[in-house]
């Protein structure tokens, strides 16, 4: 099958969302599903409870149909403490974390609140395998590398479905908007077709509840931030078939980098439907706009990592660009819908669907040239004006049937999927060479020193069209083999605007992955297991030359155990892994706006993650990583060498405190510390970054239905570079941040 006789999206879009009302129009009784389909119900034949959207309408379900009232937790629901139990982002099914052969890790909305996480990257800095910051204080995006590769592209997730980042035109997420965050760590293309071998990352989206309730908070602190946020829902009507939820955040103030703001505002209306207790269907919908600046910086090594000619280090508060031509603005807005419908005890049918849409302009003078030529000095930062302006179009839907069954012999939890991705953007991209030097030590800012010209003016297109089977099999109570498959069907089409078509390309691709893993759950709570999986990733955009990427392709052999004693309140997994990852994209040597497929790079290592909840008050987040990354194929300089970027070994720990009974009742206190091991600055491996530490705290106090808190991140406000991508474009990471905060609740 081709994939440019799949080209009429439209037509396509159409038949797959009618599917939903095929499932609709199907005679099942509602008596008959209702004991699965609106609560969360253990069933004697398979361990793995509800379906793969577990209770579909979140906190509904499981505040109204019993989930959480029977202590079984909702997977798209809260997390009771630190300590999640199950998840869908691995399988697609509502499957205990236990049960799960892949190395997996939750953040829920208690510890988001706990550390004031405003990010993606300040909410996993406690997470095994995940390196976030990469590129410093960058208020713009987030990047995160996994077991040492970057999904910050095609890794990033909202609630199970891509957002799909690449070029100038991504998407972020504020997470203020979220009811918890899934790491997954490893190849996931079975099922999500798409994806960094090193893993994905899903944000769910907070939904609709079946109780009332409001939250109000303010605050503020360093830089000048200041922000509200508010958060309401419940029921609509008496019968109980409507549900709602409003949730809202805006903040503004400056950075760490003078002259450059901060400024975030969102909206996220959700609304519930249950006709019936088969039946649910929730549509989520967020508006969100960013106001910024470049902050990352683009330094050059000596003056950052190590001093300058003169013995001098360059201020984290320079601003490189101009502090009258420094802008970077975002407005983003998802709609969509998941919809589930249980036919009866063996079937049920899903989609999830989504359609999202971002516009971002980019206009700054950017460092990464190093000190200008001849500047024996080393005072003189040689800088280029860049200019960007992107429209991204996407749209997704994910259709899913669910079989649970025996055959006689063996129990199953079989899942069909056929899922569709239409992504469109046009990007402008344009550059002034060379742009005006600065002195850092007595900078002059003028203004643009003339107009940018186009190199790059592209019309993109990608299609990808996937069919994946999974099969999690009871080979006995407690041996679980997971078999899974998945063909995927992809055509990249690039529009030249700029040559009037003279360099026009496009290519179609397929490619076959699959997964097996085995999981043996002993008495006691512990769980070993074995998985080898592998991914394929196509690839957006155009190289140098103007020529289409080949697909990245990677496979994973992945061993661990899980450790999660009964009603002891801590989850305990330790992975090894070695990944390899073939087509690798790398940046250029003869340009750095392009991108070149140089080689292969091997991933090694061991991981360990304990989340805990371990009595009354107390809650712990703590890993530990190391791993070798190595380039296996390549140019002669960078065979056998280390990766930029990308420290080989970090380990952190959170705690958190609160006073449960006493005069002291709801005074609480903690702090974490966070470590980090040196990285590269160069493909050959000649400069390093050093190692750092970084520690946290935090105090709060909660009385009635008040709370008051203040947290700190980088304490000792510590200088440091978080990485380097070549010897003048390295990162300063977060200075010390300090924000107060005020909130109440009914």
């Amino acid at each position: 099958m081709r994939v440019d006789r799949i080209r009429s999206g439209a037509t396509r879009a159409l038949l797959l969302a009618g599917t939903s009302f095929v499932a609709l129009s199907t005679g099942a009784s509602a008596q008959q599903a209702a004991s699965r389909g609106g609560a969360s119900v253990q069933l004697d034949e398979i361990s793995v409870e509800s379906r793969g959207g577990g209770t579909p309408a979140g906190a509904v379900a499981g505040g109204a149909a019993g989930g959480a009232g029977r202590g079984i937790e909702d997977p798209k629901g809260p997390v009771a403490g630190y300590v999640a139990t199950r998840t869908t982002t691995a399988t697609k099914t509502n499957t205990p974390l236990i049960e799960t052969p892949q190395s997996i890790t939750v953040i829920g909305r208690q510890q988001l609140d706990a550390q004031n996480a405003q990010t993606l990257t300040q909410a996993t800095q406690y997470v095994a395998g995940t390196f976030a910051g990469t590129f410093g204080a960058d208020t713009r995006n987030t990047f995160l590398y996994l077991r040492g590769f970057n999904v910050s592209d095609y890794g990033i997730y909202r609630d199970g479905l891509q957002t799909l980042n690449y070029g100038f035109g991504y998407y972020n997420v504020d997470t203020f908007g979220l009811e918890r965050i899934e790491i997954l760590r490893g190849p996931a293309a079975v099922l999500f077709g798409a994806g960094s071998p090193g893993g994905i990352v899903n944000q769910v989206s907070k939904r609709p509840t079946a109780e009332p309730f409001g939250t109000v908070e303010i605050g503020g602190g360093s830089f000048g931030q200041k922000y509200a946020a508010f958060d309401f829902g419940g029921p609509v009507d008496r019968e109980g078939h409507w549900f709602y939820r409003m949730t809202g955040y805006g903040r503004n103030g400056g950075t760490q980098v003078d002259g450059a703001p901060d400024d975030s505002y969102l909206i996220a209306p959700s609304v519930t439907y249950k006709p019936d207790g088969a039946t649910t269907l929730t549509i989520l919908t967020s508006v969100q706009h960013d106001n910024t600046a470049v902050t990352a910086n683009f330094l050059p090594y000596f003056g950052t990592v190590r001093p300058q000619a003169l013995g001098l280090r360059i201020p984290r508060s320079l601003n490189v660009g101009d502090a009258k031509l420094n802008t970077f603005q975002r407005d983003q807005a998802f709609l969509g819908y998941e919809f589930e419908h249980v036919f009866d005890d063996t079937w049920a049918f899903r989609q999830n669907l989504r359609y999202s849409f971002a516009e971002s302009y980019q206009n700054s003078d950017i460092g990464q040239l190093g000190y200008a030529f001849g500047d024996a000095t080393q005072t003189q930062i040689a800088r280029y004006q860049f200019r960007d302006h992107a429209r991204v179009n996407l749209f997704q839907v994910d259709n899913q049937a669910e079989a649970r069954f025996s055959d006689g012999y063996f129990r199953h939890d079989v899942l069909m999927g056929l899922d569709y991705k239409d992504y469109r953007l046009t990007d402008n991209q344009a550059s002034l060479f060379p742009a005006s030097n600065l002195n850092f030590l007595a900078p002059v800012y003028a203004g643009a020193d003339g107009t940018p010209s186009p190199y790059l003016i592209n019309s993109n297109t990608f299609q990808q069209l996937g069919l994946y089977l999974q099969d999690q099999i009871k080979l006995t109570d407690r041996l679980t083999l997971v078999l899974g498959g998945r063909q995927d069907f992809a055509d990249n089409r690039v529009i030249d605007r700029l040559n009037n078509g003279a360099g026009n390309t496009g290519r179609s691709d397929s490619g076959t992955t699959y997964r097996t893993a085995l999981i043996y759950n002993f008495d006691g709570g512990i769980a070993p297991y074995v998985s080898y999986s592998t991914s394929f990733q196509p690839l957006i955009g155009t190289s140098l030359g103007g020529q289409t990427f080949k697909p990245e392709t990677g496979t994973q052999v992945e061993g661990g155990v899980k450790f999660e004693p009964p009603g002891q309140g801590y989850f305990l997994t330790l992975a090894g892994f070695d990944i390899h990852r073939k087509n690798v994209l790398t940046p250029d040597p003869a340009n750095v706006f392009f991108q070149a497929q140089l080689g292969e790079v091997r991933s090694t290592g061991f991981e360990a993650q304990l989340v805990a909840s371990v009595f009354d008050g107390l809650n712990v987040a703590a890993s530990y990583t190391i791993y070798g990354l190595t380039n296996e194929r390549g140019s002669a300089d960078i065979l056998g060498k280390v990766p930029v970027n990308i420290p080989e070994n970090f380990a952190n720990a959170f705690v958190d405190y609160t006073i449960p009974v006493g005069d002291l009742r709801g005074f609480g206190f903690g702090g974490g510390v966070r470590y980090f091991g040196r990285s590269f600055a160069d493909t050959a491996n000649l400069y390093r970054v050093p190692d750092y530490v970084l520690f946290d705290a935090q105090v709060h106090y909660n009385w009635d239905r008040w709370r008051i808190a203040v947290t700190a991140t980088n304490l000792a406000d510590r200088r440091f570079v978080s990485s380097c991508q070549t010897i003048t474009s390295c990162y300063y990471g977060d200075a010390r941040r300090v924000l107060a905060s005020l909130s109440t609740r009914w």
